[in-house]
């Protein structure tokens, strides 16, 4: 079969790719050997959030007395939990066919997996269907790293964990980073004993200690152990369920174990090597700076890059991509500013350079900091925890990065990286007239710290 655009994969860059090109007069190909939707909205974004909703609903409650509410004995039905997330998903999943539908025959879904087998084609069920470009999106998978003893399919990963129906008593979480962090908290709140292993000497060790700092206080209240830095070095299956042995000798018992250790791409098996498409020591696509591979025709988006595997960073790219293929002027892969959350509570949130990044690059910088809960919003509400830092440029004060942990974070961080995208001086922060109380009115108190704004 011939068509004018094939694109494998239906994630957050790949759909709306086939939707757009149908809707410019192209026949596209979709395939899919999985659920149309990709990671987002089958196994990450949208099951996530949800179930992160309902366990912050138990904190809340739980801890309603510190505002005069009295709310007697709170239970979790995990069960329950489960069923509106798998309702949530089934809601987005008819999103994602209506759409496809909508898009009528000039988008023809293939269920199946697909392999490149030569120059802009792929074969799909024993099929071979061939397209004037052909866009690779197959996302990524968790990544499960060799350890004695670990045996893959008696650990879980986020999607099984959050299938469970019975809550596990003891949860160990392998990973320090977004997900484990978000998960060891969830399943805390959901009641279940949680214990965090990083090698790292802080959780999300990729950014700054005082931003790590701020969430591993909030977590040990909240009853997480954290073994910060620890190595496994063997795991152990039993009938009540793993232990993990760390390398100091000692151990960890737990009912279930979440391996939260990063991902892979799902390119090992796509057939690259049959049409010049070349992987880096990492198995990620190799792609420019308008995401072409190294094959003539072919293109690459979303996580099996190797850039930031966020959901927003995908569907960013599918906006890039389309642009540049209708031969409209665009931005480039890496013309862009790419903020990011972690779902926690409080969120951690942040935009451009770390403060660690500036100073191992030799930029110079200016930087204040603030408690978030310094803010009269944070104290009414008692929503304290959490710090902010703001990191400008001394000659132009346009904003080089900045990191939040707080309450709302993650809406938070737009205002910095509107600013950003505008190149805009931080000093419209100042001027602005903030309404209060708000949290955004902390913002503005954070960025007066900076001496250049001191009153």
């Amino acid at each position: 079969m011939k068509v004018d655009v094939i694109i494998v994969g239906s994630g957050q860059a790949g759909m709306p790719l086939a939707t757009r090109f149908a809707s410019a007069n192209k026949r596209v190909l979709l395939a899919e050997r999985s659920r149309l939707g990709g990671t987002c909205v089958n196994y990450g974004c949208t099951p996530t959030k949800t179930m992160v909703a309902s366990a912050r609903a138990a904190h809340v409650a739980r801890t309603a007395g510190r505002l005069g509410v009295r709310t007697g004995g709170v239970s979790v039905d995990f069960a329950a939990v489960v069923d509106r997330k798998d309702a949530i998903v089934r809601r987005w999943q008819s999103g994602v066919e209506k759409r496809l539908a909508n898009a009528g025959e000039r988008v023809q879904v293939v269920r199946g997996h697909a392999r490149l087998t030569g120059p802009r084609e792929i074969e799909v069920n024993g099929e071979r269907h061939q397209g004037d470009i052909v866009i690779l999106d197959v996302g990524g998978r968790p990544f499960v790293p060799a350890i004695d003893g670990l045996d893959p399919a008696k650990a879980l990963d986020n999607h099984r964990l959050m299938d469970l129906r019975e809550l596990p008593s003891h949860l160990a979480v392998l990973g320090g980073g977004y997900i484990g962090c978000e998960f060891g908290q969830m399943f805390r709140r959901f009641g279940s004993a949680v214990t965090i292993v990083d090698s790292h000497e802080h959780l999300l060790h990729r950014e700054d200690p005082d931003t790590s700092v701020a969430l591993e206080g909030v977590l040990r209240e909240e009853g997480i152990a954290l073994r910060l830095p620890a190595k496994v070095v063997e795991v152990r299956h039993d009938s009540n369920g793993v232990v993990l042995r760390l390398h100091d000798g000692s151990e960890i018992a737990a009912s279930h174990l979440l391996v939260a250790t990063g991902r892979r791409p799902n390119t090992d098996d796509l057939g690259c090597d049959a049409t010049g498409v070349r992987l880096d020591a990492h198995g990620f696509i190799e792609v420019d700076d308008g995401y072409r591979t190294t094959a003539e025709g072919i293109y690459a988006v979303g996580d099996a890059t190797g850039g930031p595997a966020f959901t927003h960073s995908a569907w960013d790219d599918h906006r890039i991509l389309f642009e540049r293929l209708q031969g409209h002027a665009s931005r480039g892969r890496s013309d862009r500013l790419v903020p990011f959350v972690v779902f926690t509570d409080p969120q951690v949130a942040g935009v451009g350079m770390s403060e660690g990044e500036l100073r191992s690059r030799g930029i110079a910088y200016e930087v204040a900091t603030m408690p978030f809960g310094e803010i009269a919003r944070a104290i009414e509400i008692d929503e304290r925890a959490g710090t902010m830092k703001i990191l400008i440029d001394p000659a132009t004060e346009r904003v080089l990065g900045c990191r939040l942990v707080g309450a709302d974070a993650g809406e938070l961080i737009h205002i910095f990286a509107a600013l950003m995208q505008a190149n805009a001086s931080v000093r419209a922060i100042v001027d602005a007239e903030a309404a209060h109380p708000t949290f955004a009115e902390g913002v503005q108190s954070l960025v007066m710290r900076l001496p250049r704004f001191a009153l």
